[in-house]
């Protein structure tokens, strides 16, 4: 311990923030696997795209019970234990799904697999409240939100090479073993910054000083149900998480069904979508953090960046509608991918509460989000067998710039942390 005392690892944090991507990756990692096997598993045990979107709803409906639930459970029993118990507890749930052999059987391998899942996010953004100042929030965030694209993207090829070479059950076994993995990396190395032996007395003090006296108690949600900062976070997750199910539970089954593509030409390159996600989601911090440090307002920076690939995506989304060849289809949901991600509504909690509000917030917001993705995966199943993507295409294009103008009027200011009423 006084070795370790005398010699602290220079910018903890970012390792810290590493290390949460790496959660974040395991996360969408093991959810993943089921759009890319969708097709194969289809074949074996027989499902309609209307009966893919019901378990696909299934997940989502615990997921939304559990986001806002899991959010309050890591705000009191702290992100370190909440995360040990969350990720043993999906990575169990993912390897069930070797087992399922019906419809049903699916339907609640997901739905145990979306309650365990839902406090990955909460917990990495109050973890990066804790670990960072307000100016690196976003840039923190993005880098733990990369993970789940980054999961999404090594699921393409690994899962699909799996699925080819042993066996679709086989690979959701594998899926899930490797959060056993990470395990006991996260019990010796996450700590608080007040209590963690490696770190440097300056970066302690640098990220410390933001702190406020709100940080050291846990608001009531009541209170925060009665600010309208809270219900311009919730909004943002409402409109955008649909997309977000929509584009990682169906975007492996389009290119197959839609575009030909076969599942080993997708593990070649069905992944770039997902990586121009990742992209994105580090971009989506790494881009107002580089404005911000050209004189910008954390404000200013964060609305021109969302602004802007708001209007991007809208021009995609329509693009898709139209297009026939399938590398320019790719190309286009490659497009939409990085846009989605840069857009970047899970920062929101981070850059206007204070830490100990902030798993609370997106727990909320996680909730509403994952309720709407839980009504839309039904609707999708019965769209797609009849009448195909177009109209979803469509439906997803002008979502983003609803969702901005809701950030602007209820939030306001980015950047500036709330007082909130009854804590000094």
């Amino acid at each position: 311990m006084a070795d370790a005392a005398r010699h602290p690892v220079r910018h903890l944090r970012w390792y810290i923030a590493i290390l949460l991507c790496f959660a974040s990756e395991l996360n969408y990692f093991d959810r993943q696997a089921l759009s890319v096997l969708a097709v194969q598993i289809q074949a074996d045990i027989g499902f309609t795209s209307t009966q893919y979107g019901q378990i696909t709803s299934a997940f989502l409906l615990s997921y939304a019970i559990m986001y806002a639930v899991s959010g309050r459970i890591i705000d009191v029993v702290g992100t370190r234990r909440g995360y040990l118990v969350f990720v043993s507890a999906w990575s169990v749930a993912a390897m069930t799904h070797g087992l399922a052999g019906s419809v049903f059987q699916f339907q609640m391998a997901r739905f145990f697999l979306g309650a365990a899942e839902a406090a990955v996010i909460p917990g990495g953004v109050k973890a990066a409240a804790e670990w960072f100042p307000i100016r690196e929030r976003a840039l923190a965030v993005g880098i733990f939100n990369a993970g789940t694209a980054l999961g999404s993207t090594l699921a393409v090829p690994i899962i699909g090479a799996l699925g080819l070479y042993v066996g679709w059950r086989w690979a959701f076994v594998f899926a899930g073993a490797l959060g056993f993995l990470w395990l006991p990396i996260w019990y010796v190395y996450y700590h608080r910054p007040e209590d963690h032996r490696l770190i440097s007395d300056e970066e302690r003090a640098l990220i410390l000083a933001d702190r406020t006296a709100a940080d050291a108690s846990r608001p009531a949600l009541a209170t925060l149900l009665r600010m309208k900062e809270t219900w311009g976070c919730v909004a943002a997750r409402m409109l955008t998480d649909p997309i977000t199910y929509f584009l990682l539970f169906w975007v492996p089954k389009y290119l197959q069904e839609v575009r030909g593509i076969s599942l080993a030409e997708l593990a070649v390159i069905g992944w770039l979508p997902f990586a121009a996600l990742a992209v994105g989601n580090v971009m989506s911090g790494a881009i107002p953090s580089y404005l911000v440090s050209r004189g910008w307002t954390v404000n200013r920076a964060r609305k021109t960046v969302t602004f802007i690939v708001s209007v991007v995506a809208l021009g995609l989304f329509l693009a898709l509608t139209q297009i026939q060849q399938t590398w320019l289809a790719v190309l286009c949901l490659t497009g939409v991918m990085f846009c989605h991600g840069a857009w970047g509504n899970v920062i929101l909690p981070a850059e206007v509460f204070p830490a100990r509000a902030v798993g609370t917030v997106t727990g909320l917001g996680g909730m509403v989000g994952s309720a709407a993705g839980f009504v839309t995966q039904l609707m999708i199943g019965r769209v797609v067998d009849t009448a195909g993507y177009v109209p979803l295409f469509f439906a997803c294009s002008s979502a983003y710039l609803v969702a901005f103008v809701l950030v602007v009027v209820l939030i306001g200011e980015l950047g500036r942390i709330r007082q909130i009423p009854g804590h000094a």
